[in-house]
């Protein structure tokens, strides 16, 4: 009951007017050892109050990589929060210089934040699209006890063993008219966990005639984030919420109410530390 009460408070919190919320941007340049450079936002929960909030690791697809940070706000969580939507969490985006992602550096950027920043490390999720959809799955699969939960989209997983995300609460989405990345690397993953029989905490839904730019759009829906916001590691036993639904009829009214002269936030040089 206390858990179906916060989540009645997070939705109220991501339907209150954007105009009334602003939080902080930073570019994290070279912070890491071994690990990526990154943009780190926190919302005004955060910066004015000095609330613990949840986090968010937001890891973007193949035409975002590259050494240009800007890149990285061209769509998903930091350009949904800076055209209007407001998610009570604090986002961490980092940036691919290019190939696979890798599960260690981006564990090594979550330490970074950790270490410095007052967050709820009961309630970290990550989501990701196509190669962010691989690095959502990599990741959650290598470091399953530091996930609340995980959503990939339309992507695939180049791990070997599958018994990890088998352990968090995970949805696999991806569109049947996906021609970038074939909806059978989706598949192939859930038949994965299936076969481990560890998949009790899995979702998994095939979005009929979506092609593979359709699934960006669930990063703008309030629905993605009621749904990972729903779940936390100490929930005991582990559930995976199954009422949220999100449906074609969703991804076409993704972008309504988006402002494109809008910033929701101040582009600073650090977020302050925890105290």
């Amino acid at each position: 009951m206390k858990k179906r009460l916060l989540t009645l408070y997070i939705m109220a919190m991501l339907a209150v007017c954007a105009f009334a919320q602003r939080g902080q941007l930073a570019a994290m340049r070279g912070v890491v050892d071994g690990g990526y450079n990154f943009w780190l936002y926190a919302p005004k929960e955060y910066v004015d109050d000095g609330r613990r909030v949840p986090v968010i690791i937001f890891l973007h697809g193949a035409s975002l990589c590259g050494r240009n940070m800007q890149r990285v706000r061209r769509y998903g969580l930091l350009h949904a929060i800076e055209k209007g939507r407001y998610y009570p969490c604090m986002v961490i985006a980092p940036q691919n210089p290019g190939g696979a992602w890798n599960p260690d550096k981006i564990a090594r950027v979550l330490d970074w934040v950790e270490a410095r920043h007052d967050i709820d490390t009961t309630r970290v999720y990550v989501i990701g699209m196509s190669l962010g959809g691989y690095g959502t799955l990599d990741f959650a699969g290598t470091y399953p006890d530091r996930v609340a939960a995980a959503m990939a989209l339309c992507g695939g997983s180049t791990l070997k063993d599958f018994s990890g995300l088998g352990r968090i609460p995970l949805w696999i989405m991806h569109g049947t008219a996906d021609r970038a990345v074939p909806i059978s690397q989706s598949k192939s993953v859930v038949e994965a966990i299936k076969e481990s029989g560890h998949d009790s905490l899995l979702r998994y839904d095939w979005l009929r005639g979506a092609d593979h730019g359709d699934l960006a759009r669930i990063l703008y829906l309030k629905q993605t984030y009621d749904w990972l916001f729903f779940h936390t590691t100490l929930d005991d036993p582990r559930e995976v919420d199954r009422d949220v639904t999100i449906s074609l009829s969703d991804l076409k009214n993704a972008y309504t109410n988006l402002d494109p002269e809008a910033t929701r936030y101040d582009i600073v040089k650090e977020i302050k530390p925890k105290k």
